[in-house]
């Protein structure tokens, strides 16, 4: 599994009820059906990863995310996860709210768009970066709202939303010195674990 999708299975407890919001082919949710009994499912939109979430046996619903989730009721959940999708909604702030709405604590990882190689290669180019964990150019992608790790914060601080814990990773290195000490300019993706 991705580097960042090991920091989560080890985040939460065996036998919760987990909601894995645009869950992609389900690895995250397969693993902790298989490993941890979770009760969960995951909400994606693209046809050929739900396909491939059913022939792996997970549970999964096709639904527009940015059109709300109000099928879902309050505290319906342990713990509600998304991983590097948060940025490719149209309002994040308010979907947020909604998954501690809905679930008592959420998991939200997303690409880090203040690490030093986008930095650089924006100063020095003078364009968008495109790179192996960023492979869109800026007219095709899906990320719509750039955020840093410093932004996540802030818009928790705003929210009162708190932050239980929280973790950088730069590549395959976890808790590395320098993630630890500047997340926000060595992670190339952040990982927060909330509440209300």
């Amino acid at each position: 599994m991705r580097s960042d999708l090991v920091i989560i299975n080890d985040w939460i407890k065996p036998n919760s009820r987990v909601l894995d919001l645009g869950c992609g082919d389900g690895e995250l949710l397969s693993h902790l059906i298989g490993n941890k009994s979770v009760n969960g499912y995951g909400l994606e939109i693209d046809a050929d990863q739900i396909n491939t979430c059913i022939e792996k046996g997970v549970p999964v619903l096709e639904q527009n995310i940015d059109n709300g989730l109000q099928n879902f009721g309050n505290q319906s959940f342990d713990i509600v996860v998304m991983t590097h999708a948060l940025q490719q909604f149209r309002r994040p702030d308010l979907l947020l709210d909604e998954m501690l709405r809905i679930g008592k604590e959420c998991i939200i990882t997303f690409p880090n768009f203040g690490h030093w190689r986008n930095r650089l290669h924006l100063g020095l180019k003078g364009r968008m970066p495109v790179s192996e964990f960023l492979p869109y150019n800026w007219y095709d992608t899906p990320n719509i709202h750039f955020c840093t790790f410093e932004d996540f914060r802030r818009l928790c601080d705003e929210r009162g939303i708190k932050i239980e814990r929280w973790a950088a990773v730069d590549g395959d290195l976890k808790g590395h010195l320098w993630t630890r000490l500047m997340p926000n300019l060595f992670s190339e993706t952040a990982i927060f674990h909330v509440s209300r």
